[in-house]
């Protein structure tokens, strides 16, 4: 089989290429086939027989908790299975021992969700620091700047949500630590599209959602919690299912589990989850390297293509900032009235800050690339 057939057979499991070239990975993903026969099978299964296959669900759970670990290549106990990103991060700042005068850092254009869980701390005396970049330094020297020996925590994103820039999360490990402080990575704009390797790469924690580039269902993430920092938080959200007799409710003694397990408090959302777990193996069939070096090709020519039409390009294609988001202007039409246009044509993309913004992923083909442009020529 070749490489090309390799993709069109992943394609060939993706039943939304049937009716849309479908480019917007960066919000909510289609599910792979796999994924939704695995959420029917589950569905059939609680129908017919109610609680009687528990075990088989909960069996996923810790095919999905290996199947993150080996994406990030990281042991299984440090592995978190919950419902989103804003949860990961509310954890960690939330579980964090904050005094007054405390101070977090945070790139100023970041998600919402890496925000407002930080600017929530503020009636507790910690201050949120905005990096804003002087003309002449680039983020990271902002945020080396404004860092001190009150910076608790560094929180920022691996992939921008707006522009697509890729940050080195070496660098940013190497700026927290530099000044005794923690990094939280937001990975929800590259896990699965980009690879990671977290043995190497010394965050302390991270956080994703499961339903974009992971291509799962919404309601199930991770959130990874180096082992060394796991007792560096309070935990939170704790119930039945944070303990190591979890399932024994004859024990009431508050003995916690000894990895990020303890996080999982509750019952699980096991649709979402085995929908994870599916979409997570339909990933893995190439590779991470494969498929991060097939996002970036897909991006590559897409962004050619779209300069050759009269589009600009407002991404860093730089090859270490260059990551599966092109945020681009139509110069003859405003953003909203492209992806409005675009919808209307069948092509599905996204707008953010004033800009149109299209995140291919390694199913998507020249064919989605070609509807595209050909949407953007009709308007002129």
């Amino acid at each position: 089989m070749t490489t090309d057939d390799h993709w069109q057979q992943l394609r060939a499991e993706m039943p939304v290429a049937r009716n849309w070239a479908y480019l917007d990975h960066a919000s909510v993903a289609p599910l792979p086939e796999p994924a939704a026969e695995a959420i029917r099978d589950w569905c059939r299964d609680a129908v017919e027989n109610g609680v009687c296959n528990w075990s088989r669900w909960r069996a996923q759970v810790e095919q999905a908790r290996k199947l993150l670990a080996q994406l990030l290549n990281v042991p299984t106990s440090e592995i978190a299975i919950i419902r989103n990103t804003t949860e990961g991060i509310g954890l960690v700042a939330e579980g964090l021992s904050w005094q007054p005068g405390d101070n977090v850092v945070v790139p100023a254009g970041e998600f919402p969700s890496n925000l407002y869980p930080w600017f929530n701390l503020q009636s507790r005396g910690v201050e949120v620091r905005l990096v804003t970049p002087h003309p002449d330094e680039t983020l990271e020297e902002a945020a080396s700047r404004v860092c001190d020996s009150k910076t608790r925590i560094v929180a920022v994103s691996w992939v921008d949500y707006a522009t697509g820039r890729r940050q080195d999360p070496d660098e940013w490990c190497e700026i927290a630590h530099s000044h005794d402080a923690l990094l939280f990575l937001d990975a929800i704009q590259g896990l699965g599209a980009l690879p990671i390797d977290l043995s190497t790469t010394p965050v302390d924690f991270l956080a994703a959602d499961g339903h974009k580039w992971l291509m799962g269902p919404e309601g199930a993430g991770t959130l990874y919690i180096r082992q060394e920092r796991l007792n560096t938080l309070r935990p939170l959200g704790v119930g039945w299912n944070s303990v190591r007799h979890a399932g024994d409710f004859t024990r009431i003694d508050l003995d916690l589990k000894d990895n990020a397990g303890r996080y999982e408090g509750g019952s699980y959302n096991m649709a979402g989850i085995i929908g994870l777990r599916a979409s997570l193996e339909f990933l893995a069939r190439p590779g991470r390297t494969a498929v991060g070096e097939r996002v970036l090709e897909l991006q590559a020519r897409a962004c050619e293509r779209l300069e050759h039409a009269g589009c600009v390009i407002q991404s860093d294609r730089h090859p270490n900032r260059s990551s599966g988001i092109v945020g681009f202007a139509v110069p003859w039409l405003d953003a909203r009235d492209v992806k409005r246009h675009c919808q209307q044509q069948g092509v599905v993309v996204n707008e953010r800050g004033g800009c149109v913004r299209i995140s291919a992923h390694v199913w998507n083909d020249d064919s989605d690339i070609d509807r595209l442009v050909d949407a953007l020529e009709m308007t002129r």
